[in-house]
């Protein structure tokens, strides 16, 4: 999936605009104007398009973190990544949304994407470790699809 798909299908997973996204991203400490963001939302095809950057997104996923389970400032931050995978979406996803294995499995299965605790875990591993599984387009698209039915569906 490219930033953009990612990008989008959060602020519709989250129901927010694109100003919150903006203030999102600045939990973060990463500063970005609302024409940025709003670039970076419309579609390919549509006039004034931006390409999402690997940074942006990393501190909108970072913001996402702060936002649902607040900043803890006794302890050192992380670094933001550089070079995202759909790995490290993934990853933080499941923090920013504190999901354990059995919520994961069950937003998975409810987006016909079942998998086993083995081979979800694998993409949770290191690069470089023998059980490391890079996670595809089509888990992440699943995923994203099923966490969005799960956090839309409980206002319904």
């Amino acid at each position: 999936m490219t930033n953009n798909d990612v990008l989008r299908s959060l602020r519709y997973l989250l129901d927010v605009g694109d100003a919150e996204l903006v203030e999102i991203c600045l939990l973060a400490d990463h500063p970005v104007t609302l024409e940025q963001m709003s670039a970076c939302l419309r579609k390919e095809d549509e006039a004034g398009y931006q390409s999402c950057s690997d940074a942006l997104l990393a501190h909108v996923l970072e913001g996402l973190v702060f936002c649902k389970r607040g900043k803890d400032d006794s302890r050192e931050r992380l670094p933001v990544a550089t070079r995202l995978s759909n790995n490290i979406v993934l990853k933080k996803l499941r923090v920013a949304f504190e999901l354990k294995d059995e919520d994961m499995q069950a937003i998975l299965q409810t987006a016909d994407l079942p998998m086993t605790k083995a081979e979800l875990g694998a993409l949770f591993r290191k690069p470089g470790h023998k059980n490391y599984r890079e996670c595809g387009d089509q888990i992440l698209r699943n995923f994203l699809r099923g966490l969005t039915l799960r956090e839309r569906g409980k206002d319904d």
